[in-house]
């Protein structure tokens, strides 16, 4: 649950804080006082789109700042995912988030006491948060909005099921797509392709070898050199181990290592000093022994063969030929034929593999069509289940007599959609299946079943929407929930009903509620006021907690605009009794 929210700089709200508790929170106050700030700032704190014109002007900076704590099965994937990304959980497994926006529009965002990238927070909201307002309204008008969250509610296998269907579908696609560039392009494949062979069959014929330029390079060297090598070595090997014919004027190292190694360990016996730097003459005389031997098979190995150069010369020259053409390197020369022969493979337009991949695609328009069937099944099981479930909560919501259906359709073809045989109909498909999903609403009965955007009025529409979330939080989602004026067009006992759907809600969520009803309010485990401040040259707002004596007022003021009056007051209390009771388990 998100445990504090500090906002600074934001609209009318200059710095205040908003201590928040499990289960039900209520944010009211007078229109124009912030409460809708206090929704911005929350969006802001989760990813949302920045407004560099909501922020205040003195100091020219909004900052969002919130204490996060989870419990599972939420905190371990989000504390997995935060401490991946270098930041920090605290001791007491809460979080630090912040989102900082500057009047220019720059924003900078802050997990777990780490710089982090605004899309972090995004991660992180997705997984916590749900806000809910009438933009989110006017979403679940879209058939797409629709068709998801029946999705969603029809549970984890519906949703593997679909994520086949998308990987078939994407599978599909892609295998139509190539068949059809490489019918409807041939010939530039075919112009392409002979390009390729070209130089294929000459980098075949000079077969490159992997590092064969720098090894070539090096023995042209040693040949055009080999006697200045030649000379150098057979000196070296006469110095450290004698030449054909030593003489006594010129002993080789060995020798002179060896007669100081002996002369020193005839004395080792006096002086172990003495001992142990014959010890390491010995080892030096063992190494001048090795390098003796290499020496000498170097100058056994050393070619001064002038065909053996020119042979060098012409492989060089055809090595050199190569790299003009194709890369900077002989490696590079070896890469561009390993491309060529793969893009050959793209480029083949030969009847035998157009004829594969047409059975090819053929197979994979029967796997998407069985899935998408078994989808469209799925899905209008699942619709039955969550219409009976939603209407069954609108009853409870002042609307007794409506009744929520869910249609599932075929998709109509011939709107340019690929299509497939679902069930003996030709249907149009997609990657979320061949379904066009259609929420209906029956106002009472003998009314039309309208959808859901023609047969709903305002304050309906908003009790639907309730309605959907109390069905979908009996299967988990995230764990805090955030409705913002929801309840607007609605009075009454539908009023009181909403309150009521929230603190059942407010059970297993931790809910946050922006509203103007008294109805609401009431049922809330904890009340928060945003007051604005005109007594200065430029309008503030704060939030503070109200309880006792305080939220009476303030639901006597939502009642009847008369904080003061006894009369509402005492219909104030009555509410807060009445609600009291309704929460009770």
């Amino acid at each position: 649950m998100l445990e504090e929210l500090r906002i600074t700089g934001l609209g009318v709200i200059e710095d205040t804080i908003l201590p928040l508790s499990a289960g039900m929170n209520v944010i009211t106050g007078e229109t124009g006082a912030g409460k809708t700030m206090v929704v911005t700032g929350l969006g802001l704190l989760f990813g949302g789109r920045a407004d560099a014109g909501r922020v205040r002007a003195d100091p020219g900076r909004a900052v969002v700042e919130g204490r996060l704590r989870l419990v599972e099965p939420a905190a371990t994937a989000v504390h997995t995912r935060i401490a991946d990304a270098g930041g920090e959980v605290d001791d007491d497994g809460s979080v630090l988030l912040s989102r900082a926006v500057t009047a220019e529009g720059r924003s900078r965002a802050h997990v777990g006491g780490r710089s982090m990238p605004i899309a972090m927070l995004s991660e992180v909201g997705d997984q916590v948060v749900a806000v809910h307002g009438q933009s989110d309204q006017l979403r679940l008008l879209r058939p797409a909005e629709q068709r998801a969250a029946l999705d969603r509610f029809a549970g984890p296998e519906h949703e593997k099921l679909l994520e086949t269907l998308r990987e078939a579908y994407a599978q599909w696609r892609r295998v139509c797509d190539d068949l059809a560039d490489r019918r409807r392009n041939a010939r530039e494949r075919n112009q392409e392709a002979d390009l390729l062979r070209l130089g294929l069959d000459e980098i075949t014929r000079v077969d490159p070898q992997p590092g064969e330029d720098e090894e070539l390079k090096a023995e042209a060297q040693r040949l055009e050199h080999a006697e200045g090598l030649r000379t150098a070595a057979q000196t070296a090997q006469q110095c450290v181990a004698g030449g054909a014919e030593p003489t006594d004027e010129t002993p080789d190292a060995t020798a002179l290592l060896g007669l100081a190694r002996r002369t020193l360990e005839a004395q080792a016996g006096v002086d172990r000093v003495l001992g142990d730097l014959s010890a390491r003459l010995e080892e030096a005389a063992t190494l001048v022994g090795d390098v003796a031997a290499e020496l000498s098979a170097y100058l056994a190995g050393l070619d001064a063969d002038p065909a053996r150069l020119q042979t060098v010369y012409e492989r060089r020259a055809a090595l050199r030929a190569l790299t003009r053409k194709y890369a900077d390197d002989v490696d590079g020369v070896i890469a561009w034929a390993d491309r060529a022969r793969t893009r050959l493979s793209d480029l083949d337009t030969s009847d035998e593999l157009l004829d594969e991949l047409d059975r090819e695609r053929q197979r994979l328009a029967g796997q998407v069509a069985e899935l998408a069937a078994r989808l469209s099944a799925a899905r209008r099981e699942a619709a039955g289940r969550f219409a009976d479930q939603v209407t069954v909560e609108l009853a409870g919501l002042a609307m007794p007599h409506a009744r929520i259906e869910l249609a599932v359709l075929p998709r109509p073809a011939g709107r340019g959609e690929p299509t497939v045989t679902v069930d003996g109909v030709e249907t149009a498909v997609g990657p979320d299946g061949a379904d066009e999903v259609e929420l209906r609403l029956m106002a009472h009965p003998g009314a039309p079943s309208l959808p859901l955007q023609r047969g709903a009025s305002g304050g309906e529409l908003s009790r639907v929407m309730l309605a959907i979330e109390v069905v979908f939080a009996g299967s988990g989602g995230p764990p805090t929930l955030v409705f913002d004026e929801v309840d607007a067009g609605v009075g009454g006992q539908a009023a009181v009903e909403i309150g009521r759907r929230l603190a059942r809600l407010a059970r297993s969520h931790q809910v946050l509620v922006v509203t103007h009803l008294p109805q609401v309010a009431a049922f809330a485990d904890r009340h928060l006021v945003v007051a604005k401040d005109t007594g200065g040259a430029v309008t503030t707002s704060g939030v503070r907690v109200v309880e006792d004596t305080d939220r009476a007022r303030e639901l006597a003021r939502m009642l009847a605009g008369l904080p003061d009056s006894d009369l509402g007051i005492a219909h104030a209390e009555e509410l807060l009794a009445v609600a009291a009771r309704e929460r009770r388990p």
